[in-house]
């Protein structure tokens, strides 16, 4: 073990707040690191999370936070859910006590490449991709982050090549020596601007977080098209190797789209290959191939294992994801689709006239982008959630038809009425999923019960 990661396990309190996917994973990996761990949640903790911990002989309480149980911690591992100004976590800061998320203590004890992958959209797909990619090329490799396992709990579980993460900005918030060898920086939209005070530029800083600790043998790849992306870089001192890619503009170096090809130049040589052989559709999903496949490329995949690899991916569950064909309407499950950007990326894709479900937890959004692709594509909407007031309120005047809905089986059965054959049924919510369902899985997987149903 470095003499770094020595230090760190000198202080043995660790709590671990939040007893989800990354808290568990993060329990486990302290326990085995030797800490003395606790972990605390304040709802219920799954059934399979308690008896992980129980195996491990880890203490834990759910229901409530003993502070006289947390505040005696030297570190504490934040969920990402938690806030940062969270009366728990500013007491925990008060008292001198460090408190990280989960990737920044799993990173503590890897000294494996990390590549991780940032944005306010897309960031599942090219994870997705870049993982099919790395399983083609026969790259040891392990998954996961913001989705799928933990980066603890990968650890946890053994040593690997590479680490492929997929973060969000509330992980990236709470990271002091987190660093990607290859990070990627998709785009940044207004999203969770709830848990930045209602600015931007607070949400920009944390998505820049990616790349505080890279050095010049790193590399980031960047949207070069995005207008956030580009302004924070110039003001930002980066010292990691600047890979762009653009769906508008010729590059000399990095990724870029000519003549309905895309064209990736790095290590002085040159991957082409015609957009219509990716098997991922839109033009959203070709930066998003651009993106995974620069990785590629800086890894040294061959050609053609990339060529292969673009070809036969999927694409990703919740995401644009074709669900069924019922009296020649297709039905469509973008569930995965929590802010306004993803569901213009989803509406630009449409080109049959669409019944749209839409609603759900407003992040503060702002619906004024999507009004000309809505008078264009949408024929109707079917609003979805406890309070649609913002919806109606917005779109209003922009379609003929529009229904209030609060239950998934309403809000499909209500669409089935409205589409007429050649149409398609969209369930792009530009929200979150909290009020009516779990998360956004649970969303998407009752949308495709109900439409499996009708």
């Amino acid at each position: 073990m470095k003499v770094e990661q020595q230090q760190h396990t000198n202080n043995k309190q660790l709590v671990v707040l939040g007893g989800g996917i990354s808290g568990t994973g993060a329990a486990l990996l302290g326990a085995q690191k030797g800490y003395d761990v606790f972990l605390s949640d304040g709802g219920t903790l799954s059934s399979a999370f308690a008896k992980a911990l129980q195996e491990q002989s880890i203490p834990y309480e759910s229901g409530r936070h003993s502070d006289e149980k947390i505040l005696i911690a030297n570190l504490i591992v934040k969920s990402p859910g938690i806030p940062d100004n969270a009366p728990m976590i500013l007491e925990a800061k008060a008292k001198g006590i460090e408190v990280v998320s989960e990737i920044e203590f799993a990173a503590r004890f890897t000294e494996e490449k990390i590549i991780a992958v940032t944005g306010s959209n897309g960031k599942t797909t090219v994870t997705s991709l870049i993982d099919h990619l790395l399983t083609v090329a026969g790259i040891e490799h392990t998954t996961g982050g913001n989705i799928g396992k933990s980066f603890a709990q990968q650890v946890y579980e053994g040593k690997s090549a590479y680490r492929l993460l997929e973060v969000s900005s509330f992980q990236l918030d709470g990271i002091s020596s987190f660093k990607p060898h290859i990070a990627i920086l998709l785009n940044i939209t207004p999203d969770h601007l709830d848990r930045y005070e209602y600015q931007f530029d607070k949400y920009v800083a944390s998505k820049m977080r990616i790349t505080m600790n890279q050095n010049e043998n790193d590399f980031l790849i960047y949207n070069t098209d995005d207008p956030a992306i580009t302004k924070a870089i110039k003001n930002a001192n980066i010292k990691a190797q600047l890979i762009p890619f653009s769906m508008e503009k010729e590059l000399e170096r990095g990724a870029y789209l000519h003549n309905n090809k895309i064209n990736i130049n790095t290590h002085n040589s040159i991957f082409t290959m015609p957009t219509e052989q990716i098997s991922i559709k839109g033009k959203h999903n070709t930066a998003n191939a651009m993106a995974a496949s620069t990785t590629a490329k800086l890894l040294q995949i061959r050609k053609e294992t990339i060529r292969q690899s673009l070809t036969s991916f999927e694409g990703v569950e919740h995401r644009l994801e074709n669900v069924l064909k019922i009296n020649k309407v297709q039905y469509i499950n973008d569930s995965k689709a929590t802010n306004v950007n993803a569901t213009y990326y989803a509406l630009d894709s449409m080109e049959q006239p669409t019944v749209w479900i839409v609603g759900g937890v407003d992040k503060g959004n702002n619906y004024k982008d999507l009004y000309s692709l809505v008078n264009r594509k949408v024929k109707a909407i079917v609003c979805l959630g406890t309070d649609n007031s913002k919806i109606v309120e917005a779109f209003g005047n922009c379609v003929e038809q529009m229904v209030e809905t609060s239950n998934m089986e309403d809000a499909v059965r209500v669409a089935y009425k409205l589409a007429t054959a050649g149409d398609n049924v969209l369930l792009s919510p530009a929200c979150a999923s909290f009020d009516l369902f779990q998360n956004y899985e649970d969303r998407g997987r009752q949308f495709k019960n109900a439409v499996r149903g009708l």
